[in-house]
This record gives structure tokens, C-alpha cells and sequence, in this order.
């Protein structure tokens, strides 16, 4: 591949937080400008949830590699006239704001299609529009709760939020899904600008209730809410995790009845539970998952994690160790697939891991983590405006100091 698949694609953000910065990640591993645009005074407002990563947020320099920052006060009409400046050349906007503000600063997507007709505009909020509370602020946990997700996860009367931010990075992810789709229907169609582009909008609600159809669709037919079991399934048993006599934990299980006959028969050494009709088939299983955890749970306890997942292995049944995330990053499949790259930051260079995506001929690229209005004389001489343009944008206060 000679270039980077959305090479010559310029994006640009008015984002915060996690799910539209996810969005414009992707875009720029894949090669696309992403300019980000940030108010002058403090910015994106993940720059400062911490300050682990070289006096950095960990949130920041995990979804905002690879972008350049601009800082424009888009309540003053020349920060916005700079902002029209930057769109008249761009292919796509996304944003995640508050919800109305897009249209309140005149660039909802009716405003959009007459000034920028070109600009595919994303707009990513929290409940979607037309709704009871499309109005409310919506955060990944609050999304988490509304659509269900924190009630199928952790335990009973004890729910839990999934550890990652579930309904941010996946609204994200579909939201760049959607770019590239758009993209790549304009390329197919030559239309180049004839009829204006069409505008995303997605919300973190519609993505946690899609991403939640397997339990929605159990309970919709059975009247039944699934109660959550820690790292157990209710689809399927034998299925979780256990302790093991090195004081490690293995996850293993099984999903269909072959399998289940291979565990029994072949891990644990149990005929008379592989031979037992009270245990034939996955729902027979489910409704007795306390005895097989308990049968499973016990020969794990007198045995090696080492020997357990041999076993596992040799009789072909999917298992796992349980890992922190200080394990994870020393993970020996990743060093042994050179899945870390260094990227460069304003207080230094750091570790990332690739993104998921193996295309042959290519890697996606991986670029610095910005310092806040760190590009911005360069992308305002890029519009053509001269030094002495910049610097009264400057005393106007449009645009933030310069950088160091």
C-alpha cells in the first residue's frame, strides 16, 4: 500500500472527553488530518482528569495521538470566521458537545449543508434527538446505567459498570465507522460536492441498547431479567472463572455440548456428570450451573494453573488466565508481536499499542499526542493568514497564546 488509506482526508474536531476523540483516533491512524480544535482557556478538559503520564492525563494521550491543536474562542465572531476558514477546506466535523450547542453556534447540520455542503458533520450526543431526554448531559457511566449494561454486570444487588468506558469508545468506533462509509460511497459515486453530504448523528444511548441485544432480546421474549454473575455467563454453563492451587485464576468453560462432554470427560475426569441426563444440554446446565461450578471450582483448586490450561488445551476447550493490567502490559504474546510503538508527547515519548487492525502492506500511523494550541500559528498560516492576521487575532483573545 502506497499510502495511508484516508491520506489527503482533513478532519476537523470539536470534541472532549472520549467517545468523538476515539472517532478522530481512528481517522488518524488511518491517515487522516485531524485538527482539534480546543478553547484557549484549558482545552479539551480530559487533558487534566490526572497527570500519570508525564504530568499528562492517561485519558488525553490514549484517544488523542496523531492530531494537531488549534485553540479558537468560538464565542467571538473571528474565532468562528477562522473555524468557516478551516471547514471551506474540510471533508468531515465531528463533535460531541453539549447537546444543542452545535446548532446554538450556527453549525447544526441544516447550517452545515448551506455553508459547507461538502462536510460530512458527525455529531455524537447522548440520548439522540426527538426524545423524552434527548436534553440531558450524558456520561459513559450514566449511559451505562440508563441502558441496562451496569444491571447485567457485577453481581446480584451488587451491580457494576464495565471497567472501560463501553458506551464512549464504542460510540466512537461507529461513528468512524460511519465516516468511512460516507467516504467511501463519495469516492464510488464521483460526487464530489454535487449534492450535499449527508450529516451522522449518533448517540451513546443507541449504542449501549445495540450493544446490549443479546440481554434485550432474552428478556423481551422470556420476560425474565438476567441477573449478573461476575465473570460468569447466563447464556452458558459451565462457564468462569476459578481459583487454582498457585493461587491463580483460570477462566475457562464450554458453549455447546461437545465441548461440555470434553471438560467433563477429559479436564476434570468426571463421567458421571458427563453421563448424567440432568446435564445433556446447555440449558440442563445452566439451571444446575452451582454443581458443575462447584465439581469445576474443586479440581482447579488441587491443580497448577500450568497443568489446567494444558489440559484445557489438549482437550480443546478455551481458557484463559485472569490478568491485571500491570500483567497485561507485560504480556509476552504482545512483546512477542511487536504490538508496542513508541509515540511522542509534549512531556515525552511513551508506549502505545498498535490498533487491532493488521492490514498487509500498512500500519497505521501513530502520531504525537498534542500540547494544547500547539499547531495553531501553523494551520492559521496554512488558511493564508499572515503573522500580523495571527497576532491580532491573538490581542483579540480568538485565539490561545503562542506556543512554547
Amino acid at each position: 500500500m502506497n499510502s495511508a488509506p484516508l491520506a489527503g482526508i482533513t478532519v476537523v474536531a470539536l470534541e472532549q472527553a472520549v467517545s468523538a476523540p476515539m472517532c478522530t483516533r481512528v481517522l488518524a491512524d488511518f491517515g487522516a488530518r485531524v485538527i482539534k480544535v480546543e478553547n484557549p482557556r484549558g482545552g479539551d478538559f480530559a487533558r487534566y482528569y490526572d497527570d500519570v503520564v508525564h504530568g499528562q492525563a492517561a485519558h488525553f494521550v490514549w484517544v488523542n495521538r496523531g492530531k494537531e491543536s488549534l485553540t479558537l474562542d468560538l464565542k467571538s465572531p473571528a474565532g468562528m470566521d477562522v473555524l468557516h476558514r478551516l471547514l471551506d477546506g474540510a471533508d468531515v466535523l465531528v463533535s460531541n458537545l453539549a447537546p444543542g450547542a452545535m446548532a446554538r453556534m450556527g453549525l447544526g447540520a441544516a447550517d452545515l449543508k448551506t455553508r459547507h455542503p461538502q462536510v460530512i458533520a458527525v455529531e455524537i450526543d447522548g440520548y439522540g434527538a426527538g426524545g423524552p431526554i434527548s436534553h440531558k448531559r450524558a456520561y459513559d457511566l450514566l449511559i451505562q446505567a440508563e441502558s441496562g449494561a451496569c444491571a447485567v454486570t457485577g453481581y446480584p444487588d451488587m451491580p457494576a459498570k464495565p471497567g472501560p468506558p463501553v458506551a464512549d469508545i464504542s460510540t466512537g468506533l461507529y461513528a468512524a465507522l460511519s465516516v468511512l462509509a460516507l467516504l467511501y460511497a463519495r469516492k464510488g459515486s464521483g460526487d464530489q460536492g454535487a449534492d450535499p453530504a449527508p450529516a451522522v448523528a449518533v448517540s451513546l444511548f443507541d449504542t449501549m441498547t445495540d450493544i446490549m441485544g443479546y440481554q434485550l432480546t432474552y428478556t423481551q421474549h422470556s420476560g425474565v431479567d438476567q441477573q449478573p454473575l461476575g465473570m460468569s455467563s447466563p447464556a452458558v454453563a459451565p462457564y468462569g472463572a476459578y481459583p487454582t492451587r498457585d493461587d491463580q485464576t483460570v477462566v475457562l468453560g464450554t458453549t455447546n455440548d461437545r465441548e461440555w462432554q470434553r471438560l467433563a470427560r477429559e479436564i476434570i475426569e468426571r463421567p458421571d456428570l458427563a453421563d448424567d441426563p440432568a446435564y445433556a444440554t446447555n440449558a440442563d446446565r445452566v439451571a444446575h450451573r452451582d454443581v458443575l461450578n462447584d465439581a469445576i471450582g474443586s479440581w482447579c483448586a488441587q491443580h497448577d494453573l500450568s497443568h489446567i490450561q494444558k489440559k484445557a488445551d489438549d482437550a480443546g476447550i478455551g481458557n484463559s488466565r485472569y490478568n491485571r493490567p500491570s500483567e497485561v502490559i507485560a504480556h509476552p504474546h504482545l512483546s512477542a508481536r511487536d504490538r508496542w510503538r513508541p509515540v511522542a508527547t509534549p512531556n515525552g515519548e511513551i508506549s502505545a499499542l498498535l490498533p487491532p487492525p493488521v492490514i498487509e502492506g500498512f500500519e497505521q500511523q501513530m502520531g504525537a499526542v498534542p500540547g494544547l494550541g500547539q499547531h495553531t500559528d501553523a494551520i492559521l498560516s496554512g488558511l493564508g493568514l499572515s503573522a500580523d492576521d495571527i497576532a491580532a487575532l491573538r490581542a483579540q483573545g480568538a485565539v490561545g497564546p503562542a506556543h512554547p
